[in-house]
């Protein structure tokens, strides 16, 4: 077996993490994973403080092993969702599109383990320094907010700036992605789009079929404009932002109207037309659906054989 940091840090069995995808990870999705041996993660994107209270209880009825919640924190409800963290004695968190410095001394004061996701060494150093317990660098292959820098170069940068362990996110996958991770540094790897096609995943049934017919070239990054790029997979809605961010007689207020609501119609309606299906680069190796355990189960004895046989690959 894999032997890791992560797993000893984190309590589970695989070093592996569920992506706190907004509007995907639910209580169903995040026990799945963690029942699996991962770290599954609810997403605190779209909800607020009451709401991700009765989510964090649900799961609690799913599964009792270790969990976390995803702070994403140009929420308008992070400070409420920072403070029912704790009030709930949630024992991982993971934050994404900000800096979490605001919220980390109440988190760690609570015993709270803090996992910022980071997109570049300089911010990974920020956070290290005020305590987080490991990072995770993602690079811009991942879907959704996503940074500038790619996961090839970002992870070993990342390890080689911090003291604290580090977790891979973007273009992973499989078992070789996993393998490759490990190689560059990392203590486990962080996936979102690979568990968009999980059997517990209760995303719209248009949802997960687009996301297995997806091509290497399905994926498209928009938002730049707005200071928030997106990586989704191209439709109409993908495009139509993509031309309307162009167009300088369109304003901020009014692109940033026009995405209002566009992920909720993907994942709960799945509107093909207008909505926004947030997906990584990755979508291209992933081909079919699986329950959470067949997913980590089959990622990590693909990583273990690579692994095993890489002395092999030198005379």
């Amino acid at each position: 077996m894999i032997k890791s940091k992560i797993c000893d840090i984190l309590g589970i069995r695989y070093p592996v993490l569920q992506g706190g995808m907004a509007w995907v990870a639910d209580a169903r999705l995040a026990a799945a994973v963690s029942e699996a041996g991962g770290l599954g993660i609810i997403a605190g994107m779209n909800m607020n403080g009451e709401q991700l209270r009765a989510e964090i209880r649900k799961l609690r009825t799913l599964t009792d092993k270790p969990f976390g919640v995803n702070v994403m924190l140009m929420s308008p409800h992070a400070a409420e969702v920072a403070q029912v963290v704790v009030e709930e004695g949630v024992p991982v968190l993971t934050t994404g599109a900000g800096n979490p410095l605001t919220y980390m001394k109440k988190w760690l004061d609570a015993g709270i383990k803090v996992i910022p996701v980071v997109g570049s060494v300089a911010l990974a150093q920020m956070v290290a320094k005020r305590g987080a317990t490991v990072v995770v660098a993602e690079g811009g292959e991942s879907g959704g907010h996503i940074g500038e820098a790619n996961t090839m170069p970002l992870v070993p940068e990342v390890v080689d700036g911090v003291d604290i362990p580090v977790i891979a996110a973007g273009g992973i996958a499989d078992g070789r992605g996993m393998a490759a991770a490990f190689m560059l540094g990392a203590e486990g790897v962080q996936m979102g789009t690979r568990f968009l096609v999980a059997k517990e995943c209760h995303i719209h049934a248009h949802y997960k079929e687009k996301v297995l017919a997806a091509k290497d070239t399905g994926t498209m990054v928009s938002g730049r404009r707005l200071g928030h790029p997106v990586r989704a997979l191209k439709n109409p809605f993908a495009r139509a932002f993509a031309e309307k961010e162009k167009d300088p007689s369109v304003t901020d207020e009014e692109l940033d109207a026009f995405g209002t609501g566009a992920l909720r119609r993907a994942v709960v309606e799945g509107d093909e037309e207008n909505g926004s299906f947030l997906c990584g680069e990755v979508a291209g190796l992933v081909k079919k659906e699986q329950t959470c355990k067949e997913i980590i189960e089959e990622i990590v004895a693909e990583a273990e054989a690579l692994l095993r046989a890489a002395p092999s690959r030198c005379e």
